[in-house]
């Protein structure tokens, strides 16, 4: 850091001083309107656990009528009113309710939830910051995601129903509100709240980095960040650089459909009716969709790999095996996640070379994905291992990562994704290495930095029955979608039995059906724990897992400002565990090598 990033840093650090001191916040200053990060990132936390809810609820409803394709649901008349027929799911409904569970659960919950969550919460206390760059920007983030939430949940009540046509809504279904109930106000409402949502995506981005680069305390140089750090640094470059591309195509698809322009239409007919759009193409949308939608899983899953990485050395004991080498990966990944887009493309007819070119990338972007698969093994490999919640989901993400992983591999091939692209394997490998990954990913840093957002501990035994079911009824819903996706079994189909080959699979679909709602029932454990813990739960400590990141040196609640006196210098990377001659099993970083003569390495003794 130069001395006048320092000398920005220490003049930006008085001044919140001063606010602190003298501004007493009234309540909607402090809990509603707030410029805290903290309040914030708590702010992106309930609202991500809100539409978590929402979007597994949703996947309950369609996943009934999968598993008992001929049953009567009169049951849920009292909740869907209209959309049940007869005691029947209506099928453009069925169309509706899986456009919303992937919008909702990509967009609203693994990428505000989680990112929103967890970038605000922990980029200013890890790299010494008394709040983010701009407070005010920060502030303005959450309430246009809370803005978009609004739209997309209104739109769950209009009369024609929310939007259909899958959660990547391609056209011509998207562009022409004549086509289903699906394309019409729902679809509007869709495309308005996803621009929304992109606004407070890219403000968030800004932020989170502009907040790296410049407010970094004393001696926090980049290869002493630790990896949750680097992690959401490269997520908010990934938003930033591809958002903008998923804005233009939404906003070319509203002109579409509302404006008379054929950006994405052509030489369509309805009824025998020939419409007067010409020029345009369909694949035009895949391209802008997917050049956000690839880097989107990484954008998912980015923040995990950080938060996953800081757990298991916590709980290891342990150094992170391999630290220049994890962030190498990472960067690896994020130049990757833009070059590999069309292998969601295989199907549209693209030239095989060109097809070839994609398989090729995608193929090698495993590469530094197995690095980071290996450091974690060599971390965990004879760890001194604490089982805390935390470390369960950790250890639980990197199976269920591998797993995921592997199959991603078999669908990089084209030759291969052609034959599987619509089937039950698709569903089965994204939602294992990015949906359930991801979740898990997230419940770890919940579990793990839960006694630094409220001050109290969550109860483990609780989280540790969380954990089973959760982790149980993943791989009971997800590894046989593999199998009967291998079958040729179709992914969005409303209902099968019309096709004997599919009807050997009755019982096996019943029995995902089954895993799907004890997985869902799962969670009012964990919502139950959460919410207690935050009132009842046993008071925290101010380091309770002995980590050595700089936001454990804060009081056990800080204020807005986070440390009530000097911002701790950094002196050490974060990964100082187990070292040989230390007094204790972790070092902190804001701990000098003076203090530590006996175990400090030779090279370390010239470091102060």
């Amino acid at each position: 850091m130069s001395s006048t990033d320092i000398s920005l840093n220490k003049d930006v650090h008085h001044a919140h001083d001063e606010h602190d001191h003298h501004h007493d916040q009234n309540f909607f200053e402090k809990y509603i309107f707030s410029q805290d990060h903290k309040v914030i990132a708590k702010q992106f936390l309930f609202a991500g656990i809100f539409w978590g809810f929402i979007g597994g609820f949703l996947s309950i409803i369609f996943r009934l009528q999968l598993g008992w394709p001929e049953a009567t649901f009169t049951f849920l008349e009292p909740i869907l009113g209209g959309w049940i027929v007869n005691g029947k799911l209506d099928p453009e409904f069925y169309l509706a309710l899986v456009t919303m569970h992937g919008t909702i659960m990509v967009f609203f919950v693994l990428t505000a939830g989680l990112s929103g969550t967890f970038s605000n919460f922990l980029i200013p206390l890890q790299i010494g910051a008394r709040d983010m760059a701009s407070g005010f920007m920060n502030m303005l983030s959450f309430w246009i995601f809370f803005l978009a939430s609004v739209v997309m949940f209104w739109s769950l009540f209009l009369e024609t129903g929310p939007a259909g046509g899958g959660w990547t809504v391609y056209p011509p279904l998207s562009a022409l509100p004549q086509a289903i109930s699906g394309s019409k106000g729902g679809m509007t409402m869709w495309l308005i709240s996803m621009a929304l949502f992109i606004a407070s995506q890219l403000l968030g981005g800004v932020n989170y980095i502009t907040t790296v680069i410049n407010l970094r305390t004393k001696g926090m140089s980049m290869t002493k960040l630790p990896l949750t750090i680097w992690a959401f640094f490269l997520t908010a470059i990934l938003g930033l650089l591809s958002f903008p591309v998923l804005l233009s195509a939404a906003l070319l698809l509203i002109f579409d459909r509302s404006f008379g322009t054929s950006f994405f239409l052509s030489d369509i007919y309805i009824a025998g009716e020939a419409l007067a759009n010409t020029g345009g193409s369909a694949i035009l949308f895949q391209h802008l969709f997917w050049f956000l939608g690839h880097p989107e899983v990484y954008i998912v899953i980015l923040p995990t790999f950080g938060i996953v990485s800081e757990v298991i050395a916590t709980n290891a004991r342990k150094p992170i095996f391999g630290y220049r080498a994890m962030i190498g990966s990472m960067l690896g990944i994020s130049v990757l996640s833009f070059v590999v887009w069309a292998h969601h493309m295989f199907v549209t007819g693209m030239n095989p070379f060109l097809g070839s070119v994609f398989m090729f990338l995608t193929l090698i972007i495993a590469v530094p994905s197995a690095v980071k698969v290996f450091n974690w093994i060599a971390t965990l490999w004879r760890g001194n291992i604490r089982f805390t919640t935390a470390m369960l989901y950790a250890i639980a993400f990197v199976s269920l990562f591998i797993s995921g992983g592997l199959t991603g591999i078999i669908l990089g091939n084209s030759a291969l994704d052609i034959q599987l692209h619509d089937t039950y394997f698709v569903i089965a490998h994204f939602h294992l290495v990015m949906g359930a990954a991801a979740f898990f990913g997230m419940f770890c840093g919940i579990y793990h930095w839960f006694p630094k957002m409220f001050g109290r501990m969550m109860d483990e035994k609780l989280g540790a029955l969380h954990f089973w079911l959760t982790f149980l009824s993943a791989y009971l819903v997800f590894m046989p979608m593999h199998y009967i996706g291998i079958a040729g079994f179709p992914r969005r189909y409303y209902s099968w039995t019309g096709f004997d080959a599919f009807n050997t699979f009755t019982d096996l679909n019943s029995f995902i059906s089954i895993a799907a709602i004890l997985g869902f029932t799962a969670q009012l454990i964990f919502l139950f724990n959460f919410v207690y813990s935050i009132f009842k739960g046993r008071r925290a400590t101010a380091n309770p897992w002995h980590s050595n990141t700089l936001e454990w040196t804060t009081p056990v609640n800080p204020g807005h400002g986070n440390w009530p006196g000097e911002i701790p210098t950094v002196y050490r990377w974060p990964y100082d565990y187990s070292k040989p001659g230390a007094a204790e099993d972790y070092i902190p970083q804001n701990v000098p090598y003076s203090q530590t003569q006996s175990s400090n390495l030779p090279y370390e003794r010239e470091l102060e």
